[in-house]
């Protein structure tokens, strides 16, 4: 006997709310999308769960677009469709899930935020003879000057900086290994970290950056560290090390407009993944381009014809 749709999504509400526990919230959420689906299913008489294919589910969708559904409400919707119709399947109710193949306008990527110069200028004064400060200090003269990931700056060893060229030893994701150039300013926050480094660190221990107790700092340290600095120097945003990363990126790529310099840089294994970078400052491109492009001058009201 074939089910019908709507005891379906009952049963399957039930279920979420019994079985799973899921918050009223949650439930409501996934009984506002059901619901609206049982009813364009009734006004286009599919009423029983095998009635429903593919092609039905595309159109259900192109009509939330159509009534203006933003694509990351389409996709939760989409979603919560998925759900019940995996359940009907393993129920054994349907024998084919119709929500399979079936897909939602990709949602865009929030763009990374980054600092503009002065703001890392502000960030990265020196004022302080606190050991801790002058750590962190040269931690960030690091994530900003070489473009690093935290995890790269947690793995750094002292035989992985050369103070003299300014270039650091980079182990990346995978396990790769790439050069990074790191500036003057890294280098010599480096120099005045070590010496005090060394009442800290355990004979045996090899990083460059430590926490107190001389063992290699972790992860979720640098992250306070770093947010306490944010706060301390008055900037109106949070600081944290994929911040300084986004923001080397952006900086040597409006500077030089090498897309694959930067790549390098970042340790990118493709250009798409550096190619976000290229929509932060619309507005910088916009006025490289009204400069540079021969036919990109614009013409002023007065200098328009009147025909």
């Amino acid at each position: 006997m074939a089910e019908s749709l709507r005891h379906c999504c009952d049963d399957f509400l039930h279920y979420l709310q019994v079985e799973r526990r899921y918050s009223p919230r949650t439930l409501d959420s996934y009984r506002r999308t059901l619901s609206k689906f049982c009813q364009w299913a009734a006004e286009n008489q599919l009423l029983t769960l095998t009635d429903i294919d593919n092609r039905y589910v595309e159109q259900w969708l192109g009509a939330q677009h159509r009534q203006g559904k933003k694509p990351r409400t389409l996709a939760q919707q989409m979603s919560t469709l998925r759900s019940a119709f995996h359940y009907f399947v393993k129920q054994k109710w349907l024998a084919v899930d119709p929500t399979e193949g079936v897909t939602t306008p990709k949602l865009n990527k929030p763009l990374p935020k980054n600092f503009d110069v002065d703001q890392i200028n502000q960030l990265l004064q020196l004022d302080s003879d606190d050991p801790l400060v002058i750590r962190d200090q040269a931690m960030m003269e690091v994530l900003y000057g070489g473009g690093l990931r935290l995890s790269e700056l947690i793995a750094l060893n002292l035989t992985d900086i050369d103070q003299h060229s300014a270039v650091a030893q980079v182990t990346g994701k995978g396990n790769k290994s790439r050069l990074v150039p790191l500036g003057q300013a890294a280098v010599a926050a480096i120099e005045r970290w070590l010496p005090l480094r060394s009442a800290w660190a355990s004979d045996d221990e090899q990083a460059i950056f430590i926490s107190q107790r001389g063992r290699r700092i972790s992860q979720r340290s640098v992250q306070q560290r770093l947010s306490q600095a944010g706060v301390k120097y008055g900037l109106n945003a949070n600081v944290h090390p994929h911040k300084l990363r986004h923001s080397f990126a952006t900086h040597m790529l409006e500077s030089s407009g090498d897309l694959r310099a930067v790549q390098e840089l970042l340790g990118h294994a493709n250009l798409t993944t550096t190619q976000v970078y290229t929509h932060l400052d619309f507005q910088h491109l916009a006025e490289v381009y009204d400069q540079a492009h021969p036919r990109a001058k614009r013409q002023h009201k007065d200098d328009k014809g009147n025909g």
